[in-house]
């Protein structure tokens, strides 16, 4: 896992950044690409997976479940499904919030036992908002606390149901754990979710065999799925990170004189709230190339430095940027004018509060801005000042997030540590120099 002894990093002033991003693959699609052939029949063969630790860790908790899943080369994989079994030891996730919920959800309906472990950050972060729903088909656990953290033991269900359920928090992992165990469950599942989440679960279901179909219900949609489900084996090509991509993006917005290309980008509309966002805000970002990869839509990005206006950010758009709000913090913090981002309270339960994470690295780095209860507002400068240490807490887009701050404020911005980046980025560092950045050991 991580070194005992942080790794502190220090942004400078940059020139301007020229260059091609080619950010590594999705992470939520190589997650639910690695789960669903683990407990399909026959041989997936996945190619462009993200080799990030928290991939790597699902990796091995799958195997450890009974599926075999071997690396052929870069970023190809193939995984061969089997039949499930109670693992002898703990499944470590490492720092994998995604891994760790979505394979409850798959051994919530399936008659074995298994305990979910992790590091320090993951667990810190609250399970009950996730193996609570899962009791509904007949699975039992025993967490720490009433936070139900982990180490958590999760006892699947002897005979499950299919069931009728309403989520209402926003949270995809919620929804998609709730679909992998009703892949498990005798009959008809109904997943109603009140506000739209990104929906990478349902199409890889489908192309996995299962019987799944969405009806637009208000604001939301309800998802039918019908099991036992026998998922069957299929090729998987994963497209590139639009949450990686968001960090290049928006350095090249904010360091004068750059123009970058970020090609082969996942352009999912349930993805895109972050370059929807920027767009409005005046960003110059051109989209060419688009087209359509394994029923997910993808473009090429070529982005040029903007100066960027204040806009407000409406709660709807939450679910579809909810990894991006801390670097939307950074872009806003050289915006003319107010930005607000409303309603932000899925923040609170990621890698860290990153909510607080955020206001403390603007805070440390002389950027004004307020909180009101779940709501946002970051006020631009013409010169950011930077000079701050921001604390990241184990939290990878903390991390980044700020590091890209210091390409253009006025003094270099340092983080406290970069160690975990590897979770999500691993080619990040070696990305952002050869585009020109500047980071360096302080």
């Amino acid at each position: 896992m991580h070194p005992e002894a942080p790794t502190p990093l220090t942004a400078r002033k940059a020139s301007p950044l020229k260059g091609v991003a080619a950010v590594p693959g999705d992470k939520s699609i190589s997650q639910r690409a690695l789960i669903l052939g683990a407990m399909a029949k026959g041989q997936t063969r996945i190619t462009g997976l993200l080799e990030s630790e928290d991939v790597l860790n699902t990796a091995q908790a799958l195997r450890d479940l009974g599926a075999s899943i071997t690396r052929t080369g870069p970023g190809a994989w193939d995984v061969t499904g089997a039949k499930w079994q109670s693992p002898a030891a703990p499944l470590d996730f490492g720092n994998s919030g995604t891994g760790s919920r979505l394979v409850m959800g798959a051994v919530a309906g399936r008659n074995l036992t298994a305990t979910f472990t992790g590091d320090a950050s993951l667990r810190s972060r609250p399970m009950a908002r996730v193996v609570e729903p899962l009791l509904a088909f007949g699975a039992t656990y025993e967490g720490q606390g009433p936070k139900a953290l982990m180490p958590l033991a999760l006892h699947g269900a002897k005979d499950a149901q299919g069931i009728t359920k309403e989520i209402t928090v926003a949270s995809a992992q919620v929804k998609s754990a709730l679909l992998l165990a009703a892949l498990s469950a005798r009959g008809t599942s109904r997943i109603t979710q009140t506000t739209l989440t990104r929906d990478h679960s349902e199409k890889m279901l489908a192309a996995f065999g299962a019987n799944i179909s969405v009806t637009p219900q208000g604001d939301g949609e309800t998802i039918t799925l019908e099991g036992p489900a026998s998922l069957i084996a299929t090729a998987v090509e994963v497209p590139r990170d639009p949450s990686s991509a968001a960090f290049p993006l928006v350095a090249a917005l904010i360091v004068p004189g750059s123009e970058i290309s970020i090609p082969a980008i996942l352009l999912n509309p349930r993805r895109t709230g972050l370059i929807d966002t920027l767009l409005e805000m005046g960003a110059n970002i051109t989209i060419t190339g688009r087209r359509s990869s394994g029923g997910e839509e993808i473009g090429d990005l070529t982005v040029r430095h903007s100066h960027l206006k204040g806009v407000t950010v409406p709660a709807s758009r939450a679910p579809s940027m909810i990894d991006e709000y801390p670097i939307l913090a950074v872009a806003a913090a050289f915006a003319t004018g107010e930005t607000k981002m409303l309603g932000l309270e899925e923040l609170r339960v990621k890698e860290s509060d990153r909510l607080a994470a955020i206001a403390h690295g603007l805070k440390l780095n002389g950027v004004a801005f307020a909180i009101s209860g779940d709501d946002l507002t970051v006020t631009g400068m013409t010169f950011v000042p930077g000079g701050g240490t921001v604390p990241t807490h184990m939290d990878h887009r903390i991390a980044m997030s700020f590091l890209t701050m210091g390409l253009a404020s006025l003094k270099p911005v340092t983080v406290d540590d970069v160690a975990m980046i590897a979770t999500s980025f691993p080619e990040y560092r070696d990305l952002m120099k050869q585009l020109g950045a500047v980071m360096e050991a302080p």
